[in-house]
């Protein structure tokens, strides 16, 4: 599995710190922008999300002042499942998504952190979710 990771201008501090981490665990990591620049969100969002999209079993995080841009621009790309995750719970039970978003000025360090490894760690259940994976993916192709 290799994780996708994206972020803009806002996000890039954040970016830094979840790369750290991600390559602490010895995970594959490959950065899709921005250097510190300023940077369009839907740009990354679009890097990010094809890249996910077009490799099953990869993940992908998206950073920037909210996470609320880089969730809705990714979840245009057919085949991403983008959530905002704000805080541990939802975090836990985001696992039906293959993207997380998160605002690098809304979240501090230590939480941000924390969501990755929640997001990392907690396995797709399948069952009764898989139904809907298939229900979003119908919608995809209606649309």
């Amino acid at each position: 599995m290799k994780i996708w990771i994206g972020c803009d201008h806002a996000g890039y501090e954040r970016k830094q710190e979840v790369i750290a981490l991600l390559k602490e665990r010895q995970l594959e990591v490959e950065d899709c922008g921005c250097d510190g620049e300023r940077a369009d969100y839907p740009v990354i969002a679009k890097a990010v999300g094809a890249a996910v999209a077009s490799h099953s079993g990869d993940m992908g995080i998206l950073i920037c002042g909210t996470g609320i841009g880089m969730s809705i621009a990714a979840n245009k790309i057919r085949g991403v499942r983008a959530a905002l995750c704000a805080d541990a719970f939802s975090t836990k039970y985001t696992r039906l998504p293959n993207v997380m978003c998160m605002g690098a000025r809304t979240l501090g360090s230590g939480l941000a952190l924390e969501l990755v490894e929640i997001f990392l760690d907690t396995p797709f259940e399948g069952g009764r979710h898989e139904k809907r994976v298939h229900m979003i993916t119908e919608l995809e192709q209606e649309w």
